[in-house]
Parts: structure tokens; sequence; C-alpha cells
């Protein structure tokens, strides 16, 4: 049996009787930027992540960029980052000329360690950003109050955390900012690119509302050198219809991943660790292998897809060689880039497909 590792053409047939009568009144409306469609969305979001405003754009890396702009940050900054996350968290940083700091991340959840956040701040230090990473949701508590001490912003990388919950709380409105991509593959993906910032602070809602569009909330009024990064409406009605559905699918992802937790517990691969006061939504399912590179081969031999998140830290990618980080600098970051491996994870696969998963991970490790 095969299992492809992402196969999103299921989830569309799921929803296909609401998604297209939903898509076909957006385009026959004649309003094809901003709108009632996205007006209602970024509604429908707030209410669901427990902020208070939500300001759609056109995709996951903007919204980060924008929210560090609006936040004030400026070349020769300084922002604190997690050594282990997708490049983007450092590329939104690096696009406002200021300079990504790298700290590494705690070995039981892959998530930033507040332990180590403070030796890391200097005079010029601005903010902290804390990645949610695979869909769980990292120790804020810790990271708001040194942010606190140190006047600093915090603003979360949410993109692959939409419905986790911290301490009984959605993510989506503790620190200044919270950044989120609705990339086709998310827990809440879109038919092609699309992003959003939520915040609590209406000061900060209105500024990134303005740098969105050119810097203008009045037609050819333009109060600051803004950019062009919308949310269309096409984009806001599917993702509107799937953000009702998006509980169930996040249930559904859980309910794979405590078969995973169960039934590879004897293995001997290191699974991945939830602290009582997270409620993950399991973006991704990641263990770890001190034999990951056969592990992957073997695996795709007996059919099952799976991926690497990910296989270069974003210090030793050549896009941040003249920052002149050296490989053993954080070793952890490098130590989880030779042995993480993502197993197939979505709210469609059936019964079978993880059977079939759990089977060949097993006939593997006994190997």
């Amino acid at each position: 049996m095969k299992v492809p590792f992402l196969d999103l053409a299921p989830a569309y047939a799921e929803l296909q009787a609401e998604l297209e009568p939903a898509i076909l009144d957006s385009l026959r409306s004649g309003w094809y930027i901003g709108g009632k469609d996205v007006e209602a969305f970024e509604a429908d979001y707030s209410h669901f992540v427990g902020a208070q405003h939500c300001i759609g754009v056109a995709n996951g890396l903007d919204a980060l960029r924008l929210a560090l702009v609006a936040l004030g940050i400026r070349p020769g900054d300084e922002v604190i980052v997690p050594s282990n996350t997708f490049i983007a968290t450092w590329l939104a940083v690096s696009q406002c000329e200021a300079v990504p700091v790298p700290v590494e991340p705690l070995e039981s959840t892959c998530n930033l360690d507040p332990t180590r956040i403070e030796s890391a701040i200097t005079p010029r230090t601005r903010a902290i950003i804390p990645v949610h990473l695979y869909g769980q949701p990292a120790d804020l508590d810790p990271i708001l109050e040194i942010a606190r001490r140190h006047s600093l912003f915090v603003l979360e990388d949410a993109a692959q955390s939409q419905g986790a919950r911290y301490k009984g709380q959605p993510i989506g409105g503790h620190g200044d900012l919270v950044a989120w991509s609705f990339y086709p593959g998310k827990n809440l993906g879109a038919f092609g690119d699309a992003g959003a910032v939520t915040t609590n602070n209406a000061e900060l809602a209105e500024r990134i509302r303005a740098l969105r569009n050119y810097g203008s909330t009045t037609k050819y009024v333009h109060r600051m050198r803004g950019f062009n990064s919308r949310l269309d409406p096409v984009q806001a009605v599917s993702l509107g219809v799937k953000l009702r559905r998006l509980p169930e699918w996040n249930a559904r992802r859980t309910a794979i991943a405590e078969r995973y937790q169960t039934e590879l517990a004897e293995t001997g691969l290191l699974l991945p660790q939830v602290p009582s006061w997270a409620d993950p939504v399991w973006h991704l399912y990641v263990i770890r292998s001190a034999r990951r590179d056969l592990l992957q081969s073997r695996l795709l031999d007996a059919g099952i897809g799976t991926q690497i998140h990910y296989p270069i830290p974003p210090h030793l990618q050549d896009a941040y060689r003249d920052l002149g980080w050296k490989e053993g600098q954080f070793p952890i970051a490098e130590r989880m880039a030779t042995t993480v491996l993502s197993l197939p994870m979505g709210p469609q696969m059936d019964e079978g497909s993880v059977d079939a998963v759990i089977a060949a991970v097993r006939a593997v490790t006994r190997e």
C-alpha cells in the first residue's frame, strides 16, 4: 500500500460541495481586492483564535515581515529567533535589515528554549520570535516574562499552529503580534499563498492594515511607506469554509498522532513529547532516529512517503553565510537536522493508511 506524505486532493473532495458555490459567489461579486469576503474571514478568524483583530495578508512571510515593520524594527536591530525553524522566520528579520540572533531549542519539544534567551540579549535586541513548531505551542509565559523585563516585543510565528492551545487558551493573542501562514499544506490552507496577523493591539492592527496596502487606509492618502500584500477574496472565502471544519480536522490529526504515540512506543525511535500545558494540532508528526536516512529510504521502498523538516538549519544555509556562523555553534539544531523525520499526517488519512505507516516503521526498526 502506498501512502503519500501529503495529498491535498481528498481535502478538496470532502468540501467540494461547500467550496465551489462559495468561490463562485465571490467570483461573481466583481470584487477582487478586499471587501466583504476578506472582512468576514478576518472577523471569523480573530474570533477563532481569541484575538481582537485579524489582518489578512498575501502569505506567511509577509505576515512576519509586516509585523516586524509595524513594531518599528530597524536596520541593525537584533531579533532573537530559534536556531531550529523554517528559514522564513529568519528571512523576515533580514528583510527589515535587522540581525537574526539564533537561540537553541529544547531537545524535548524542538521549540525555543526560554532558559537560553537572556544570554542572547544585547543592547540592540528589540524582539523575540518564538515559533510554534510542528503545531505544538512554545512555552510562552517565561518568554513573555523575559520580554517584559527587557522591554522587548514578542512576535509569535504560528504558521503551523492553527487551533493550537497554550494552557487552555488559543494561540493567537499572547504576544504583541502573531503571524500566520495559510499555505495549502497547513492545517488551515488556502488554494495558494495566503497569511494573516492577529493581535489585541488596535494601534498595531491599524498600522499593519496600512502597511499591507501601500501605506494607506484612505485611497491615495499614504501615511507610511507600505507594501502590496493583501489577502484576496477568493482565498478568504475558501479559508472561511475550511475554518468551520478545522476543529474536526485537527481532532482527526490528534487521533492519528495518538495511534502513532501508542503503537510506535516500542520501536526505539524518539517520539514527540507534549508538555502538560500544550494542546498541539499535529501539523507535523516528527520522529527522531540516529538512522534517519536509512529509515527514510526503507520507508520509501515500502511505499511510505516522508519529509525532513528541516535538513539544513538556517545558520548553515548559504543565505546566511555572511553572518559567519560555523558548523558546531548550534549543535542541538544541527543534531535535529540529521535525525528528524516527518511521517504522513493529515485529516483525510484513512485507517488503512495509518496501519500501513505503523507496520512499515515497525518493520524497519526491527531490522
